[in-house]
């Protein structure tokens, strides 16, 4: 933390009741302002100009495709600094066929790449960018917790007048007041948590949930389902689809087999493997585990059957229910998926939407529970950069305007509308496909539906997607470049985005 002070001393008579003389409120104001410009520039200020860059997007469905130059230059000299060119592998493009584009900056519903091509992007930075990209409101917010100010007339200390400047810094590795206020948002907005956890991921989210599962069940048994992603911990990469399916392999090398060996997986949507698994292991069970839609195998919806039932399994088992809210936590209701559908766990993992942009995770439930994490309990996890100011701030921004009436009727609205319209101009050509949506989150499959589990969707046309995905591209759209990844909707994109991306996508379909 950088801290600027600045004395101004004054003699004050008895009749000025201790009012500074007007030269020296002017010295302390220029100082101020001075110290503030000097302190104004910002890493998360947005690029200049960039709704008026001149690449811009074609008015119509234009039969020119774009070239990716610079994209592919780069990424060949990336291959030879980091494994695959990548920093997480999905975005090596490796199921979709060709190099992956390289960003160059983000605004609104819009993506550029480094060639200057311009992108409708649905991808949203894999979720979080749900108002859109480097909103306004949240990139102002960030800058002043950055750069904060303050002037302070410290009277106790006459006749002295402090005039402090703050830069308040990026981590403190301490408490600090944004962790109590973005913690008190998702208290009131999310059903099941009472108490919550800040991590750094989603990933980091879910390797705490489950040690406290376990702590405060004394069992080690866990249910999943196949095609679930619950991050990259070696316990959870047993049929974990979405990264893991995408580049083809069955489970990661690396893991020991005494890992997973208490991990146990069931079908989705099917609640009598479920049962199965419980009358198996009768009082071994400490948790099921689910995203309560799936967003890591494309896009699949529970029965909302599926999800009473474990719920009713749970509780008459003593296990603890989880949802994996990471995805979903506040993208399909304000209040998760758990408010969508009416169905309340016992723990929640969150991230992508609370961090705003930034790097966050977060675990919460009920508090009986929650109070055997350290240093309340005896449950140990720890984090440097948790509960960090700048993912706070964001946190506390994007949640500020998600309550907002509307926002999430809106996000379905447009997201019907976009599912509606490719699943139309598919079936206008001849070709198989099945979607769906819920508030701002949404998918499709190139096979005859509905898709209820992973099993159905690796019956897809991978080959077709691999083709499609190649040609939206080529043309202005940026969608996830897996058949096992959801989509995302903002509320920057547009009425005109989502028709022109269902116009581009017939003429797509058209020659597929």
């Amino acid at each position: 933390m950088d801290i600027y002070t600045c004395q101004a001393h004054n003699n004050f008579s008895s009749s000025s009741n201790r009012i500074p003389q007007p030269q020296t409120m002017k010295f302390i104001a220029a100082s101020a302002a001075i110290l503030a410009l000097c302190s104004n520039v910002s890493a998360f200020a947005p690029a200049a100009s960039v709704a008026g860059s001149s690449t811009a997007m074609r008015s119509a469905v234009a039969s020119e495709t774009y070239t990716f130059t610079k994209s592919n230059e780069i990424f060949e000299e990336a291959k030879t600094l980091m494994p695959g060119g990548v920093s997480s592998p999905v975005r090596a493009f490796k199921s979709v066929g060709g190099n992956p584009v390289v960003f160059d900056r983000v605004k609104g519903a819009y993506a550029w790449d480094v060639d200057g091509n311009k992108y409708i992007d649905y991808v949203g930075t894999w979720g979080p960018a749900i108002l859109g990209h480097a909103d306004d409101d949240v990139l102002d917010a960030v800058k002043k917790t950055m750069d904060k100010g303050t002037l302070t007339n410290n009277l106790s200390c006459l006749p002295t007048i402090w005039c402090t400047v703050t830069k308040i810094g990026t981590s403190f590795g301490a408490p600090c007041l944004l962790e109590n206020l973005l913690a008190k948002e998702v208290i009131a907005a999310v059903p099941s948590v009472e108490m919550v956890r800040f991590t750094n991921s989603g990933t980091e989210a879910c390797m705490g949930m489950i040690r406290l599962c376990r702590a405060y069940t004394g069992r080690e048994k866990v249910i999943k389902f196949e095609g679930c992603y619950h991050g990259h911990a070696d316990s959870f990469l047993v049929q974990a689809g979405s990264g893991v399916a995408t580049l083809g392999l069955p489970d990661s090398p690396g893991v020991p087999s005494s890992a997973t060996k208490a991990t146990l997986c069931a079908e989705y949507n099917n609640l009598d493997a479920v049962k199965a698994i419980f009358d198996d292991n009768k009082d071994e069970i400490a948790a099921v585990i689910l995203e309560p839609v799936v967003g890591n195998s494309g896009f699949i919806k529970p029965d909302e059957e599926f999800l009473q039932g474990i719920r009713d399994l749970c509780t008459e088992n003593g296990a603890v229910l989880v949802f994996d809210e990471v995805m979903t936590g506040f993208r399909v209701a304000y209040g998760g998926a758990q408010q969508y559908f009416g169905i309340t766990p016992d723990l929640t993992t969150m991230g992508k939407v609370i961090g705003g942009g930034l790097p966050v995770g977060a675990y919460g439930g009920k508090k009986e529970i929650m109070e055997m994490v350290a240093p309340a309990g005896p449950m140990y996890q720890a984090g440097t950069l948790s509960g960090n100011p700048l993912a706070m701030t964001a946190g506390i921004e994007t949640m500020k305007k998600l309550q907002k009436p509307g926002v999430y009727e809106e996000l379905e609205r447009k997201s019907k509308k976009l599912v509606d319209g490719i699943v139309a101009a598919a079936k206008k050509h001849g070709l198989p496909i099945t979607g769906d949506y819920a508030g701002g989150m949404f998918g499709w499959y190139f096979v005859d539906g509905p898709v209820k589990n992973f099993a159905q969707a690796t019956k897809a046309d991978g080959a077709k997607f691999g083709k499609w995905h190649r040609m939206m591209l080529e043309r202005g759209v940026y969608l996830a470049p897996s058949m096992y990844e959801a989509g995302f909707m903002s509320m920057a994109h547009t009425d005109e985005d989502i028709d022109r991306t269902i116009a581009i996508a017939e003429e797509v379909m058209s020659q597929l």
